[in-house]
């Protein structure tokens, strides 16, 4: 993957952490709520947003840390994806998957330690 790819995918996850934390406040707030899912969903969102922007700026290193950056992609799919799915349709064992996302996320950030810089 080039440098501007991975920079549009982190651009596109940002937008698509605002455009559902406003979901969720708002069109899909009674439905999460009604599954008691509500701290979930805006877990979901924060670690999603965080993690999204993290992104965006490894990118910007272009080919460097490459490792760190699909560890913390991996976070947010998983982390956050599974909570999306489980505060939207009440399958709670998703919440199962969830722990795999952090720690893709704690791996992200531990080869951002680890790995000598450039």
């Amino acid at each position: 993957m080039t440098s501007t790819l991975l920079f549009r995918i982190a651009a596109a996850l940002c937008f698509l952490a605002v455009a559902l934390g406003a979901f969720g406040a708002h069109a899909l707030r009674s439905t999460i709520e009604g599954h008691g899912l509500l701290d979930a969903w805006n877990k979901a969102v924060l670690y999603h947003f965080v993690h999204a922007i993290a992104l965006f700026a490894l990118a910007l290193f272009g080919t460097v840390n490459r490792g760190a950056w699909l560890l913390l992609f991996a976070g947010i799919i998983l982390f956050s994806g599974s909570l999306y799915v489980m505060a939207l349709t009440n399958v709670r064992w998703l919440g199962a998957i969830t722990p795999l996302g952090g720690l893709c996320f704690l791996a992200g950030w531990a080869w951002l330690i680890i790995a000598p810089p450039r």
